[in-house]
C-alpha cells in the first residue's frame, strides 16, 4: 500500500495541510516544522501525487527531452543523463523520438510533449532560418544541439570545431600527416550549421595550422552516422588507394564501423592506422582495441539544460534573464586505438 499525506501528517505531528504546503514548497512554514515534515516523508517513503499536484498547482513535475533518434547511443546516453539530473532535481522525464522528421520537430516546438512543463529540444531538421519560430513557443524551452544559434532561448551546446580541431591535433602529435575524415555531410553546403559541418572546420582548421594541405580524397561524406555507413566509407577509402596513416570519424558510431573495416582489410590499429571518434560513448571502452574519443561533456550539458529549463519554469522568478548561451567542456579520452606514443613520420 502506498503511504498517504496523512501518515506523513501523524508522524509529523503536524496537519494534513501543513504536509501538503511542504510538499508545494510553499514559504510560510517554520523551518523546524518543515525539517520534520520531511523527515517523515523520507521515514516513510512518501512519494506526491504527481497528477494531484499537477491539478492544483498548474505543473505536473514532468520535463520532456526531444531528440532525433535513441538508435544512436549519443542520444541514449543523453537521456539518461538528463533523468539522472531530473531525478535529483525531483522531476521526471518524458522522451520524444523526432526520426529526423522536419514536420514532427515542427510539431513539439509548436505544441510541446503531453503533460510536460517545460521541453529540452533537440533538433535535426529545424535550421538556423527558423530560428523565430522559438520566440512563439509559449512554455519552458531550452534548445540542445547546433542547429540554431542566436535564437531567444537558452541554449546548451557542444564544442564542436574546437574539440574537433584538438582531436585532429592528438593525432597529429603521434605523428600522423594523411588523416581522413569520415562522416562529413553528403549535400555538401556550406551555408548550414550542423554537427558534421562544425566538426569538419575543425579538421581542416587543425590540418592548416600543421601546414598540411587538404586533400579532398580524405573527406568521406557519410549519412546517417550509423556504423555500417562509416564501415561502407572506410572501405571506399581503402579501395581507392589514397594513402591514410589516420581517421578521424565525426562520432563514435561511424568510428565502429571504421574499426570493424579496418579490421577485415588487415590494418592494425594504431599500428598501421591511429582512429579517434567523437562522443565517448560507453562502447567504445570495449571495442577492440579500445576507442579514443572527444567527451564533449555530456553529463554537464543534461545538468545544464535541466537546471536552465528549471529556473525557466519557476512562476515566482522576478527576475527574467535574457537568452544565455552555455557550452559544455570537453576533453580528449585517450585509449588504444591512438596508442599511448609518438610515432615519427615516415
Amino acid at each position: 500500500m502506498s503511504v498517504t499525506m496523512r501518515e506523513v501528517a501523524l508522524l509529523a505531528g503536524v496537519s494534513i495541510k501543513t504536509v501538503s504546503n511542504v510538499v508545494n514548497d510553499y514559504p510560510y512554514v517554520r523551518p523546524e516544522t518543515r525539517a520534520r515534515v520531511r523527515h517523515a516523508i523520507s521515514e516513510l517513503g512518501y512519494r506526491p501525487n504527481q497528477s494531484a499536484r499537477g491539478l492544483r498547482s498548474g505543473r505536473t513535475g514532468v520535463i520532456g527531452l526531444a531528440v532525433p533518434e535513441l538508435r544512436l547511443n549519443y542520444f541514449a546516453e543523453l537521456a539518461d543523463a538528463v533523468i539522472s539530473a531530473a531525478e535529483a532535481r525531483s522531476l521526471s522525464v518524458i522522451i520524444g523520438q523526432l526520426g529526423g522528421d522536419r514536420d514532427r520537430e515542427m510539431a513539439v516546438l509548436t505544441e510541446g510533449l503531453r503533460q510536460a512543463d517545460g521541453l529540452l529540444f533537440s533538433p535535426e531538421r529545424l535550421g538556423i532560418e527558423d530560428r523565430d519560430l522559438l520566440g512563439r513557443v509559449n512554455y519552458p524551452l531550452v534548445l540542445l544541439g547546433e542547429r540554431i544559434f542566436g535564437g531567444p532561448t537558452d541554449h546548451v551546446s557542444i564544442h564542436n570545431s574546437t574539440a574537433a580541431r584538438a582531436a585532429v591535433e592528438h593525432l597529429l602529435t603521434l605523428g600522423r600527416r594523411r588523416i581522413a575524415v569520415v562522416g562529413t555531410h553528403p549535400d555538401g553546403r556550406e551555408d548550414q550549421i550542423r554537427p558534421a559541418d562544425l566538426r569538419l572546420e575543425g579538421y581542416r582548421e587543425a590540418l592548416a595550422a600543421a601546414g598540411i594541405a587538404r586533400d579532398p580524397q580524405l573527406e568521406r561524406p557519410v549519412a546517417p552516422w550509423h556504423p555500417q555507413n562509416g564501415a561502407e566509407a572506410t572501405r571506399d577509402l581503402l579501395a581507392s588507394g589514397v594513402d591514410f596513416d589516420a581517421v578521424f570519424a565525426l562520432n563514435d558510431m561511424l568510428a565502429l564501423g571504421v574499426l570493424r573495416a579496418l579490421g577485415e582489410a588487415h590494418r592494425r590499429v594504431p599500428d598501421d592506422v591511429a582512429v579517434i571518434g567523437f562522443d565517448n560513448v560507453d562502447a567504445g571502452r570495449f571495442t577492440v582495441p579500445s576507442l579514443t574519443s572527444v567527451d564533449p561533456g555530456r553529463e554537464e550539458i543534461a545538468r545544464t539544460a535541466v537546471d536552465m529549463l528549471l529556473e525557466r519554469m519557476d512562476p515566482g522568478a522576478h527576475v527574467r534573464r535574457p537568452p544565455r548561451l552555455h557550452k559544455a567542456r570537453f576533453r580528449i579520452v585517450v585509449r588504444e586505438s591512438t596508442g599511448d606514443g609518438p610515432r615519427q613520420p615516415s
